[in-house]
């Protein structure tokens, strides 16, 4: 059995930032390592080429009776800037008292190697499990798993076998307390442009007679939302399902603080639509969220110039329910009929996903069909969760998404047992992340757990 820490420390040192192709010889020892490690534990490894960034596909086979599970991770992480804000180096793991500091130490390598690690110890004491499993490592979930249509369309066959997908890249609300992810938010972004005169201009000889780009879109982005924080956008609300009684039943056992939370945020107060408490507004309501804006001269001192061009970066987290073109379509049209006169508005769609939402075993809305095998996931992990935390799980939705979980469930009908792992202090995405070894830790004791119990027929 190997060092679960010192084969993290070895993923983490690998640059494997997706969007970035500086970095492709990180992409390419991230992806040779997680390889390699599948392949001493004697799966058949395939690393299937795509258009950017392969995908690994390795199966540990066996008699077609036994039960089959997929286990998903990413081998990608966010780009690592801003770099002078980091107190280690990026991409040199450095452990602090119980935490491994790095990027992408939490999402995903982390949590990805935890299940490995399970996997590892579960059969080391049965070399002969009963057990089917096939691990799918993408290398673009960071930049919105492009390539990963494509290869459902051609391994479909292949995972429909399975009996259902394990995976751990969401959020647990403390280190104590395990949240089995049972809804994940659906994404449509894109960015808007807009435009003006055909060049920059002196704003001393031409200001005043024509309209600044950089004015005309903040007036449109300010009406996208009312004074209660709501979406402005007609239609936007239409397709979204009221919360089931059993899912405010479940976020009630968390018992959060919302003073904590302001707190943790840096915040004072909170700007949720009306109804919704902060906690339940980040798993059961949609979104629209400015991510970026510019325009104009953004170096040092002053520039009295009239930009030509202004730009922002849009994403709307969609709930179960909503359509991303659909929502990217009605935004959109909101954008034109607001856009003031004097200025074109122009759109660059970027990547979308569906949201996605299993019901556990038990609730009183538990789908007719449901895999048994899945039912039998499910109670297994909520098992060992139970006996290695020493407290059951809470079922929750996430606000987070992981757009190829409705894709899988779309093209293959497997749903998803996810496992979260990281916390709001692994500062996911963000200078200095890191992850808890301690979570770690219990984390492949609880997958171990349920893998044993999985076999038990």
């Amino acid at each position: 059995m190997f060092d679960p820490v010192e084969k993290l420390k070895e993923f983490i040192r690998h640059p494997s930032v997706s969007t970035d192709s500086k970095h492709r010889e990180g992409m390419r020892g991230a992806r040779e390592f997680v390889s390699g490690l599948l392949g001493s534990l004697g799966f058949a490894v395939e690393v299937v080429p795509t258009d950017l960034h392969p995908i690994i596909f390795a199966q540990r086979g066996g008699d077609p009776s036994w039960p089959h599970v997929v286990i998903y991770g990413h081998y990608d992480v966010q780009p690592a800037d801003p770099l002078n804000l980091w107190k280690t180096p990026a991409f040199e793991p450095t452990i602090v008292g119980n935490r491994i500091y790095g990027r992408g130490a939490a999402d995903n390598k982390g949590p990805l190697l935890t299940n490995i690690a399970a996997v590892a110890l579960a059969l080391e004491e049965n070399p002969r499990l009963p057990l089917r499993i096939t691990f799918l490592v993408e290398g673009e979930e960071e930049m919105g798993s492009p390539s990963f249509p494509k290869f459902l369309a051609h391994y479909a066959d292949r995972l429909r076998q399975a009996d259902f997908v394990y995976l751990s890249d969401t959020a647990l609300p403390n280190e104590n307390q395990v949240v089995l992810t049972c809804g994940l938010r659906g994404l449509s972004l894109f960015d808007v442009h807009v435009t003006g005169a055909k060049g920059d201009l002196h704003s001393g000889l031409h200001g005043g007679v024509l309209r600044n780009p950089i004015q005309a879109l903040a007036e449109i982005l300010a009406t996208l939302h009312n004074p209660d924080g709501s979406v402005n956008v007609p239609g936007f609300y239409d397709a979204v399902l009221d919360v089931h009684p059993w899912e405010r039943d479940e976020l009630k056992k968390l018992g959060a603080d919302e003073k904590a939370y302001a707190q943790f945020l840096g915040i004072d107060t909170f700007y949720t639509p009306p109804g919704y408490s902060p906690f339940e507004a980040v798993r059961f309501q949609p979104t629209l969220e400015f991510n970026g804006i510019g325009g104009g001269y953004q170096g040092e001192g002053t520039k009295t110039v009239i930009p030509s061009k202004a730009f922002a970066k849009i994403s709307c987290r969609l709930v179960p329910n909503q359509v991303p073109n659909t929502i990217r379509q009605l935004v959109q049209d909101a954008i034109r009929a607001r856009t003031p006169s004097g200025v074109k508005v122009e759109f660059v769609d970027q990547h979308k996903g569906d949201p996605y939402v299993v019901v556990p075993p038990g609730r009183s809305n538990t789908p007719a069909g449901q895999s048994p095998v899945l039912a039998r996931a499910f109670q297994a992990t909520e098992q060992a969760v139970t006996e290695v935390w020493g407290r059951p799980p809470v079922y929750l939705r996430e606000g987070g998404s992981v757009p190829i979980i409705a894709d899988i469930k779309r093209t293959t009908g497997l749903d998803s047992v996810m496992l979260g792992l990281f916390l709001p202090e692994d500062n996911l995405h963000a200078p200095n992340e890191s992850f808890n070894l301690d979570v770690m830790r219990k984390g492949t004791e609880t997958t171990r757990r349920m893998l044993h119990a999985l076999a038990k027929r």
